[in-house]
């Protein structure tokens, strides 16, 4: 899955159309923009937010990396016979779009390391108060039943490190503990057993030569 994508294909176009993007490479006889199984299953869910009787837009821009934007993906290479075969995996593409313009399709191919991950989908401008009641508004289209998937929204606040994220702090203290723990250990083990310094004679192979 992870493997079957162009980064060429992305940046410059048809003509990188190649076996990488196998099984999704071509779809009735004629090259897939973008192709692969990763541009093929893209997420397509849809999110509406509601406060009281007002709606909370969602700022759907500059959701991806801007890296991505300009360097990854051509702004004149154009979605292409995408999702038109029998089955279908996920969204499909505005044709008359640049792929540098579909963040929801750079998001989604910048491929999660682990099985659980997130997925930035906007950012609401407003300020959401403590104990007020948001009412969302979920378009079920991302089937993840046939393999036992499970999808969540997540509502979290962001700064300039970025969102919330539980498992590098829990990595961090994991981290720093064990690299704790490891100096004590090795520092009792050197007050112990000191390590002789100065004397050639205490080196394995100058016992091993004066045995002989």
């Amino acid at each position: 899955y992870i493997k079957s994508r162009s980064d060429k294909q992305l940046r410059h176009g048809l003509q990188y159309t190649d076996s990488s993007c196998s099984p999704i490479e071509r779809s009735n006889g004629l090259p897939v923009v973008p192709c692969g199984l990763i541009a093929w299953s893209l997420f397509n869910d849809t999110y509406d937010f509601t406060r009281g009787s007002m709606g909370l837009m969602v700022d759907r821009k500059n959701i991806s990396w801007r890296s991505d934007r300009e360097h990854k993906y051509g702004k004149d290479v154009y979605p292409f016979n995408f999702q038109n075969g029998s089955l279908i995996g996920g969204g499909k593409l505005d044709p008359d779009i640049p792929l540098s313009n579909q963040e929801d399709l750079i998001v989604w191919m910048r491929a999660a390391a682990l099985p659980q991950f997130r997925k930035l989908y906007g950012v609401i401008e407003e300020d959401i108060q403590a104990d007020e009641t948001i009412t969302m508004h979920i378009t079920n289209n991302y089937n993840t039943y046939s393999f036992g998937g499970k999808k969540s929204l997540v509502l979290t606040t962001s700064t300039w490190l970025g969102g919330k994220n539980d498992f590098l702090g829990y990595a961090y203290l994991i981290t720093g503990s064990s690299s704790i723990f490891l100096c004590i250990l090795f520092a009792l083990i050197h007050v112990k057993i000191p390590r002789p310094h100065g004397d050639a004679a205490y080196l394995s192979w100058s016992r091993k030569n004066g045995n002989n």
